[in-house]
């Protein structure tokens, strides 16, 4: 049998590993065991924080809506309330840009719940 010498496999791992890290300081981006912790705790992060990004975003879209809403004399969760009750049908991502970039189309849903 013939013998297997493993320096190009070991090379190509190591090369890739690195590409990953690109960009991050000291040893985490030159050295391959520190590299693949910093891989690890990142991809940690960034399952959290995509389930974050969610809730920040509905955060967002109720300060827009509540902004635009107080200019009529309403308060969010009064307006919300109402939403609901008359059955209106749009989710708070719509209503939320319907508020900051069509305001007088925001106006007649708020008109529409009065």
């Amino acid at each position: 049998m013939p013998r297997v010498k493993r320096g190009t496999i070991k090379n190509k791992s190591r090369k890739n590993t690195l590409a990953q890290v690109k960009g991050y300081r000291f040893g985490r981006s030159k050295k391959k065991r520190q590299a693949t912790e910093a891989i690890a705790h990142a991809g940690q992060h960034a399952f959290a924080h995509r389930r974050d990004k969610k809730s920040n975003f509905r955060r967002l879209w109720n300060i827009k809506i509540n902004a635009e809403v107080r200019k009529h004399g309403l308060t969010y969760s009064t307006f919300m309330d109402a939403v609901n009750k008359k059955g209106i049908k749009l989710n708070r991502k719509m209503l939320a840009d319907l508020a900051e970039n069509a305001p007088e189309s925001f106006k007649r849903v708020v008109d529409a719940v009065k």
